[in-house]
C-alpha cells in the first residue's frame, strides 16, 4: 500500500488549476522551428529571387533557374508559415520523426537527423494479441526529460481489426528505483487524420510538460500513455470508433490497452486514478469513449473538443444506430451516469466554435450532475499550439482528481 506524495500546490477537485507562470510560459513558447522568422526569411528570399529574374529577364537560363528557385522558396515559405500557425514541428527531433514517415530518401534524411533522445523507436519484434489475451513486446527504452523513461508497448489486436499499435508509455523519475510505489495513469489520444501516438511526445511535448509540473511540485508523479488509435492506417479519420466492418478502436483502448498497461506497470488499476484525454479528433474519442466507459475513467481531459461526428459521419457507413450511439451531442443530455465523472475542456479563444462547443458540453454534463470545467487560452486556435499550451492544466486537473480519492492499493 503506497500512495503518491502530496504536491506543494493544492487544488480542489473540479476546479481550473492555477499554475506557476514559468510552467505555463514554457508550454506557450514557440519551438525553434515554429518561429515566424523562418517563413518570413523564405518569403523574403523568394521576393529577392523574383526581383533578380525580372532584372535579368533577357537571360533565358536566369529565368528558368530563377523561377524554379522562386517556386521552391515560396513552397518552403508556405509550409513553414503553416507550421508556425499549427505548431506541429517544434524542433529538429520533431522534423526527423516526421521525415521518417516518408519513403526512400525522405525516410533516410529523417533517420540521419534523429538523435534518438526523445522518443524511442518501437521494437521490430511484435506479437499478436487480442482483447482476451493481450500480448505485446516492449520497444527499446530511452531517457526523456529529467530522468523519465519512455517505453513503446506494441499491442496489435487482430481480433478487433487493429493490426498494429505502438503505444508510448512515459514513466516518471524514480519508477525503477521505488519498486513499491504505484501510480495513476493518464491516457492521451492523438488527432486525426495523419496523427499518431508520437505526436503527444513531440508536438504535444508531454514529457517536458510532465517534468516541468513535477519539478514545480504541482503534480505528483504519474504515468502517461500516448495511445495508438490509427489501426495501422493514420490517413483514415477513424474518430476512435468501433467501426462497423472495420477496426474496433473503442474496444481496443478499453479492453486491450488499459488492461495491458495495468498488467505491465505498477498502476492504481481503478477508475478514480485513471484519466482519458486527447486533442481534436482524439478529444472527440476521449469524450465518446469516456462517456461509454464511466466505469473505467473517472476523469476526462480534452483539448479542442467536439461532440458531433460532422464530416466524419461517413466512417459509420450510414448505420443510424451507430451514429446515434456515438454522437455525444445527441445522447449526453439524457444520459444516466452509473458513476460520477469530472471533465476539463480546453480551448483557444481564437477558435470561437471550440469555445461554444466546450460550453455546450460542459452545460450538458452539469445538467446531468457531473463536474465540468472549461479552460480557455486567449488568442489560441484549433492547433497543436493550443493542445500544448493547455496540457499543463489538463494534467494538473487530472492530478487534483487523483488526489481527491485516497489511493489504497
Amino acid at each position: 500500500m503506497h500512495g503518491y506524495g502530496l504536491a506543494s500546490v493544492i487544488h480542489r477537485a473540479g476546479t481550473d488549476p492555477v499554475l506557476p507562470g514559468d510552467v505555463t510560459a514554457r508550454a506557450r513558447d514557440l519551438g525553434p522551428l515554429e518561429s515566424p522568422l523562418i517563413w518570413l526569411a523564405f518569403a523574403s528570399a523568394a521576393v529577392a529571387v523574383l526581383a533578380v529574374v525580372v532584372a535579368l529577364w533577357y537571360r533565358r537560363r536566369v529565368r528558368r533557374w530563377g523561377f524554379t528557385a522562386f517556386g521552391v522558396l515560396l513552397l518552403l515559405a508556405a509550409v513553414t508559415a503553416l507550421n508556425s500557425y499549427v505548431g506541429y514541428v517544434r524542433t529538429s527531433d520533431d522534423l526527423a520523426r516526421l521525415l521518417q514517415r516518408g519513403p526512400g530518401v525522405v525516410h533516410l534524411a529523417g533517420r540521419l537527423l534523429d538523435d534518438d533522445k526523445e522518443a524511442p523507436e518501437p521494437s521490430s519484434d511484435t506479437s499478436s494479441g487480442s482483447s482476451d489475451s493481450p500480448s505485446a513486446s516492449h520497444g527499446g527504452t530511452g531517457k526523456a526529460a529529467a530522468g523519465q523513461r519512455i517505453d513503446v508497448v506494441n499491442l496489435p489486436d487482430p481480433a478487433h481489426g487493429v493490426p498494429s499499435g505502438s503505444n508510448y508509455v512515459i514513466l516518471p523519475p524514480g519508477y525503477d528505483t521505488d519498486t513499491a510505489r504505484r501510480y495513476p495513469v493518464v491516457y492521451l489520444i492523438h488527432g486525426y487524420p495523419f496523427g499518431g501516438p508520437r505526436d503527444w511526445l513531440t508536438s504535444g511535448d508531454a514529457p517536458g510538460t510532465l517534468s516541468a509540473l513535477q519539478q514545480a511540485n504541482v503534480i505528483a508523479p504519474m504515468i502517461v500513455v500516448s495511445v495508438d488509435m490509427t489501426a495501422g492506417n493514420p490517413a483514415t479519420d477513424w474518430e476512435c470508433l468501433n467501426v462497423p466492418g472495420g477496426p474496433q478502436l473503442e474496444t481496443y483502448l478499453a479492453s486491450t490497452v488499459v488492461p495491458a498497461v495495468d498488467h505491465r506497470y505498477r498502476t492504481f488499476a481503478d477508475r478514480a486514478h485513471r484519466a482519458l484525454g486527447g486533442m481534436s479528433g482524439g478529444g472527440f474519442g476521449a469524450l465518446n469513449i469516456g462517456l461509454h466507459h464511466v466505469d473505467e475513467f473517472a476523469t476526462l481531459v480534452i483539448a479542442l473538443p467536439y461532440d458531433d461526428l460532422n464530416d466524419s459521419i461517413g466512417i459509420l457507413d450510414g448505420n443510424q444506430a451507430a451514429i446515434a450511439a456515438n454522437t455525444p451531442r445527441r445522447y449526453l443530455p439524457g444520459m444516466k451516469f452509473s458513476a460520477p465523472i469530472s471533465v476539463m475542456l480546453a480551448v483557444g479563444t481564437g477558435a470561437p466554435t471550440d469555445v461554444v462547443t466546450a460550453r455546450r458540453i460542459a452545460d450538458a454534463l452539469r445538467a446531468r450532475g457531473q463536474e465540468a470545467v472549461v479552460h480557455a487560452e486567449r488568442g489560441f486556435n484549433h492547433t497543436w499550439h493550443t493542445a500544448r499550451a493547455t496540457l499543463p492544466y489538463l494534467l494538473a486537473f487530472a492530478d487534483q482528481n487523483f488526489r481527491a480519492t485516497p489511493a489504497t492499493s
